[in-house]
């Protein structure tokens, strides 16, 4: 692994932004860190350390990071969409050879996460062993599915929200904007059912948008964006119906992020802008040859470290009470001191799993494939959206009883949701294009 990763930052052209890569294994990093922190977890269950201790929910406002990782995003796939326009201007199926191109890393390891939790949970539950945290396990690894829920819909809405960008700039990006102001003012001014889930679509789009403008260097005043971000996040909390956290609690009425607020849009606001003021010493840092190897390296097994993270830190838990080790008062003394050691411990845990599993994260070459199929491919990313967002909800405990949660307006159970995200990758994979040798 040492070889390949020297070899692909050797290979690495002068043109690249290296500073983005960085970006997007850090913003990973820390989402992974703050789940590790932030799980309470005691003999009654799993809670949160931002609910026994409140006043640490404004570290949100810099640990919340997922906007960058959108805001990347959507940069890379407006370079990597112009890649492909440039190569294959006529006859080609552009739009099914992006997608296939763009998921390969993504859904490949995440079909692999679903299927192993998959079975593993239809076995627990046949031999009756779903209690306790074992049940809590099988409902929350696959909470953090949400967030590749959304990156499909940004995958499959690239080509028409670049090609709006092309034509508009700014302005396309305001319209987003301005979509999301409307809904939080018809959800909270007039309490219109549902209208809500509408900024799932408009809050992160508008986010992804800010990416292709970077992209075409037009954020020219990054530290103006960060303050009216942070002004606007501040204000809106301060005097709105907003909570102070940007993630979402237990028992919360409002939630920030499920669906997203315009709160959350400001604080995306002050992130890209904040990360973007850094632009210049985090690209002199990232040119170092060490930190340019870290990178490279931990760029090829992000998202699989991003999907098993969860299951590392139940099995730390899970063998401490299967050691009776004491399980110390969330934000007591003791808890805090044993901290740096359940990281450590799951972090020990997902390597493991990463070795596992990281060879399913490794891209094959794709080729234009004659026969593929836009429409295909827009059905296939579309049922791979909706059925890793139901599993990301429903979970799979209760997966004999026929549990199910509501997506949206749609009641989904777990088997529904992982044939829908199996199917659509297939689809995605058949529209695409043929696979070369890796």
């Amino acid at each position: 692994m040492e070889a390949r990763v020297r070899d692909l930052a050797a290979a690495t052209p002068d043109t690249r932004d290296r500073y983005v890569d960085l970006l997007r294994v850090a913003s990973l990093g820390v989402v992974v860190l703050g789940h590790w922190l932030m799980a309470a977890v005691t003999d009654d269950g799993v809670g949160n350390l931002l609910a026994v201790v409140p006043e640490m929910q404004l570290l949100t406002w810099v640990l919340q990071v997922m906007p960058v990782f959108f805001f990347v995003g959507g940069f890379s796939h407006a370079l990597s969409y112009r890649s492909l326009r440039r190569k294959h201007p006529q006859g080609a199926p552009l739009y099914a050879v992006f997608l296939r191109a763009r998921l390969q890393r993504l859904l490949r390891p995440t079909v692999v996460f679903i299927l192993v939790w998959g079975l593993a949970a239809l076995v627990v539950q046949l031999l009756g062993g779903d209690r306790g945290l074992t049940g809590v396990a099988l409902r929350l690894v696959t909470q953090p599915l949400w967030f590749i829920g959304i990156y499909l819909a940004m995958v499959a809405f690239t080509p028409l929200l670049l090609k709006l960008h092309e034509r508009h700039g700014w302005t396309a990006f305001g319209a987003l904007v301005a979509a999301a102001v409307l809904v939080d003012v018809a959800r909270f001014a007039f309490d219109v059912p549902h209208i809500a889930f509408a900024n799932f679509v408009f809050v992160w789009l508008a986010v992804h948008q800010l990416g292709f403008l970077r992209a075409d260097g037009r954020i020219r005043m990054p530290a103006a964006l960060a303050g009216a971000g942070l002004l606007g996040t501040v204000a809106l909390v301060a005097y709105g119906p907003y909570p102070l956290s940007m993630v979402g609690m237990p028992g919360e009425k409002v939630s920030n992020m499920a669906p997203p607020t315009l709160a959350l849009l400001c604080h995306a606001f002050w992130l890209v802008g904040a990360v973007e003021s850094l632009k210049g010493p985090g690209t002199r840092l990232v040119q170092r040859t060490r930190v340019w190897h870290a990178v490279v390296a931990a760029n090829g097994l992000a998202m699989t470290a991003f999907l098993w993270h969860l299951t590392a830190m139940l099995g730390v838990y899970g063998a401490m009470l299967a050691l009776d080790l004491p399980l110390s008062e969330p934000a007591s003394a003791a808890w805090w001191v044993q901290t740096p050691v359940r990281i450590a411990l799951a972090a020990g845990l997902t390597a493991l799993l990463v070795a596992a599993f990281r060879g399913f994260e490794r891209p094959a070459t794709t080729a234009p494939q004659a026969g593929g199929s836009g429409p295909i491919a827009a059905a296939g990313i579309t049922l791979c959206l909706l059925g890793v967002l139901g599993l990301s909800m429903v979970g799979f405990a209760g997966l004999l009883e026929g549990r199910s949660a509501m997506l949206v307006v749609v009641e989904v159970t777990a088997p529904t949701a992982v044939a829908m995200a199996l199917g659509g990758w297939l689809l995605v994979e058949r529209a695409g294009g043929r696979r070369r040798s890796s």
